[in-house]
């Protein structure tokens, strides 16, 4: 038996116990985002998911990358990048307005015709030389959510300018008819909510606002006011003052042909509720705007303005032979581009494929799809992991797999057109429709361009909504400076009643932090 002095067996008993126990190894990347998308609120749900390395391509985390989800409005960055890919950043559209007939004195005894070239936003979202969005786009303001809001443009500044050239042209009065040349592609409808009157003319993005004023105290009637103003729409509004912090609730209908009526209560104290109608003919419309700008500006129009045009338009090819009295320029194609992915425009989404069309000499919606085809494979796009039935992500058709939505942001990233593309793009906690995913201290905030898309169904047998796909596809930069493409898809999520889509917004706003503080 060996005895151990008592000094030293207290040291040695001392020194079992200081010695550390070896660290904990650091959860792993892909434990952390498995625990988020295997949740028990996505038990029914499908989820593809793929993150690469945007220098390297290798993956940094995948779960089913190759299976095709409904995108919803991810749809546009396709969309998107097969106008930019054939217009180009700095591409502007021109929209002129030419004379048929002899001008005497300042009278034009024939007609004018304004010629439609798809700009969409035809000066209504410019401020000081500037295209402006909001975060929250007028043409959602039907959502119910009461927070849409209207930039602080003149929704009818393109139609003015023209109407003032058309006076600097020496025309004061017209005795003939003021026609809209809408010919440029065949006019289709959109694939999403909103408005969806797919037309090469488009004014206030095809919408009447209605903008709903509460009185100073409770009962007293509402303030109901029409943006644009105009003659073309009879407005029948009967809305009073509720209760202080009650819910709005506005009711819009059509009532007979251009006739509209608004009913229901505001509450007293709160802001002015901005709602929308949406207008069924694009051309009648602008044309209705049209003549009245043109009265506004001293040149008076002796046509009708609730009748359409009934006038022959020339044929396309003879405009030369006619002299142009006004023109303007639309803002280049990224600005276009960046309302449409900021606030996940559906009408100019909708119109892409049109525009694709027209500058490859075809007409039809279809056939801009069928063009945008090729360009897709031409980026290294799998196109049979691609189907679509429209520009914006609400048709059935619209499916995609997480590789090939990756596929097309690498393809992008090599192109000239690749920082407009990813300027246009919503940040994270920053601008569009990812202002509010994320907290304003989020590390992410500001680290994350990305598309957003939603799209929910109603499930009327079970009384809820069915989450058909909340997606978010883009680039990153992570804490340590890797660059990041990524796309992320759940499909198929039943929405219990007091949860909305917004949720599962911030569940990929979480996921998107972890990958900046824990990825590569």
């Amino acid at each position: 038996m060996v005895r151990i002095p008592r000094l030293l067996a207290t040291t040695l008993f001392a020194l079992v116990f200081v010695v550390p126990a070896p660290a904990a190894e650091p959860e792993p990347l892909s434990k952390k985002l498995d625990d988020v998308v295997t949740g028990p609120d996505y038990k029914h749900a499908s989820w593809g998911v793929l993150v690469v390395n945007a220098k390297t391509g290798e993956t940094v985390y995948a779960r089913n990358p190759d299976t095709m989800l409904a995108p919803a409005s991810v749809t546009k960055l396709f969309s998107g990048a097969a106008a930019l890919v054939t217009l180009g950043a700095d591409h502007t559209q021109e929209t002129a307005v030419y004379q048929r007939g002899l001008l005497l004195k300042g009278t034009l005894r024939g007609d004018l015709f304004l010629v439609a070239a798809g700009d969409l936003m035809l000066g209504g979202r410019t401020k000081n030389g500037k295209t402006v969005f909001r975060d929250k786009d007028h043409t959602y303001a039907n959502g119910g959510s009461n927070d849409a809001e209207l930039t602080d443009t003149d929704p009818l500044a393109g139609l003015n300018d023209l109407a003032k050239q058309v006076k600097a042209a020496g025309i004061t009065q017209i005795d003939g008819d003021v026609l809209i040349d809408d010919r440029m592609f065949s006019r289709t409808r959109g694939s999403g909510s909103g408005p969806d009157a797919v037309s090469p003319i488009t004014v206030n993005d095809n919408l009447v606002d209605v903008v709903v004023t509460p009185g100073e105290k409770e009962g007293d009637p509402a303030r109901v006011t029409m943006r644009p103003e105009t003659s073309f729409f009879a407005l029948d509004a009967v809305v009073t003052t509720g209760p202080e912090k009650s819910a709005p609730d506005l009711r819009l209908g059509a009532v007979g042909p251009n006739q509209f009526a608004v009913r229901g209560k505001v509450p007293v104290g709160g802001k002015p509720q901005v709602r929308i109608y949406g207008v069924e003919d694009p051309a009648p419309f602008a044309r209705a705007l049209f003549i009245e700008a043109l009265r506004r500006n001293g040149v008076q129009a002796q046509c009708a303005i609730a009748r359409p045009g009934g006038g022959a338009l020339p044929a396309r090819g003879d405009y030369d032979k006619l002299r142009k009295v006004a023109s303007i320029t639309s803002a280049p194609f990224k600005d276009t581009l960046t309302v449409t992915l900021k606030v996940s425009h559906n009408l100019y989404a909708s119109t892409f494929p049109c525009l694709v069309a027209a500058a490859k000499g075809h007409s039809t919606a279809e056939a801009g799809l069928r063009e945008q085809k090729k360009i897709l494979k031409e980026l290294g796009v799998d196109v049979n992991a691609v189907s679509f039935g429209g520009g914006a992500g609400g048709a059935p058709a619209d499916f995609v797999s997480a590789r090939a939505t990756v596929q097309l942001i690498q393809g992008m990233a090599k192109r000239d057109e690749w920082e407009a593309y990813r300027a246009a793009l919503p940040v994270l906690g920053v601008d569009g429709t990812l202002a509010e995913v994320v907290k304003p201290d989020s590390p992410a905030r500001g680290k994350v361009s990305a598309k957003t898309g939603t799209l929910v169904w109603y499930d009327a047998a079970n009384e809820r909504y069915l989450l058909k796909s909340k997606a978010l596809a883009g680039t990153m930069t992570t804490k340590s400076g890797t660059a990041l493409h990524f796309c992320m898809m759940v499909n198929n999520v039943p929405l219990p009643e007091d949860v909305t889509p917004a949720r599962e917004g911030k569940v990929l706003g979480k996921l998107c932090e972890i990958l900046y503080e824990h990825g590569p």
